[in-house]
């Protein structure tokens, strides 16, 4: 099988689309991969690290406000597409995915207009700007909230398969504690705020912190690469540990008796895949409010807990912790809940769909 993806911009969407890659070559070894992303962003260094071929396209994001950049946004748009149709024809894909990000929009509406078969996937539980306007163009919908799926106007074709990160979640390894500087008999809480962090958070975290001193379990708090010299001076007790970043925070996640981050799709679809009690604090700064949306689908399930950043107190934040560690019941009941929201083969539910859509190219049709 051949097989074009695009993705781009930030990791929710770049994880998921090389977890479908992954997949891809998985259960089909002789299948060629080309990814399209843009030239200028993320996707460019981790891609090629991940053994995919990758393409960049220049191409922008449309403002939301009336802007002059908007005009050359629109210009790269159109000029993305004739370049997409070119690598398309070069490439001579049997499917075309998109995983979001605005490169995938040129990548998806030039495949269509060649007549090749499209799949979109969406990991948050509303659509985005991008993949709102490639649905239009999709043959197939893959969702990562069951919530979105009666939500679109075609429903048939909408399928519910969950967010691919999911099923790479289980397969990691579980931490030693050790290796962190963590002791393997006390409870550990994980704050973490994303790879380059939060002002917000971490201008309130510097003194909120303090309330944990002492306690019988450990707090580790991953500031982010942005903001961690500001807290090189400050002293807390032993119980808490200040890091910038954690690699492979997913085996950590495995260890962790409760979370506190923020409500991106690819987080929570670990949270559900392996039931970590969690305290989700949404980031109010993106598009279309998206992360409390997620958030609220866990909520409302009363899979997780929620404090929105512009009610975040110390002593709020302590008390929903220590209602995780200490209440036995009710985070049995939020790791129950979380079950409604495990996909655990959510990557090969994707790749048996697209499968279906283009026919096994290892052999006889599906």
């Amino acid at each position: 099988m051949r097989v074009i993806i695009s993705a781009g911009g930030t990791g929710g969407h770049i994880y998921p689309a090389l977890a479908i890659a992954k997949k891809i070559k998985e259960k089909d070894s002789k299948s060629e991969i080309l990814y399209i992303g843009t030239s200028n962003r993320m996707e460019k260094d981790i891609v090629p690290k991940e053994g995919f071929k990758f393409i960049g396209i220049k191409i922008e994001g449309l403002k939301r406000s009336l802007s002059p950049k908007n005009i050359k946004s629109a210009f790269l748009f159109v000029t993305g597409i004739s370049k997409c149709k070119k690598i398309i024809k070069k490439f001579n894909p049997d499917v075309v995915i998109g995983v979001g990000g605005y490169v995938s929009a040129p990548v998806i509406y030039a495949a269509h207009k060649l007549g090749i078969k499209c799949c979109i996937h969406e990991q948050n539980s509303s659509f985005g700007v991008t993949n709102k306007f490639a649905s239009k163009f999709a043959d197939k919908i893959f969702v990562s909230f069951e919530s979105l799926v009666n939500k679109v106007e075609n429903r048939k074709k909408v399928i519910y398969t969950g967010n691919p990160c999911s099923e790479n979640a289980l397969k990691v390894s579980m931490a030693k504690k050790e290796d962190y500087g963590l002791s393997p008999n006390k409870k550990l809480v994980l704050i973490v705020m994303g790879s380059l962090g939060s002002k917000t958070i971490s201008d309130r975290m510097k003194s909120m912190l303090t309330l944990f001193n002492n306690k019988d379990y450990e707090v580790m708090y991953v500031t982010g690469k942005n903001y961690y010299d500001e807290y090189k001076k400050l002293k807390y007790t032993s119980n808490i540990k200040i890091v910038p970043y954690i690699d492979n925070m997913v085996s950590l996640l495995k260890k962790t008796d409760c979370l506190v981050s923020r409500a991106g799709a690819s987080t929570l679809s670990e949270i559900a895949s392996l039931n970590v009690p969690s305290i989700l604090i949404p980031s109010p700064y993106v598009t279309e409010n998206h992360q409390y949306k997620n958030a609220m689908d866990l909520v409302n399930k009363r899979a997780a807990m929620i404090l929105k950043e512009s009610e975040l107190k110390s002593d709020e934040l302590l008390r929903m912790v220590e209602k995780i560690l200490n209440d036995r019941v009710f985070t049995n009941k939020l790791k129950n809940n979380l079950k409604a929201f495990e996909v655990k083969n959510s990557a090969s539910i994707i790749y048996d769909e697209i499968v279906k859509l283009v026919g096994d190219k290892n052999g006889k049709d599906a």
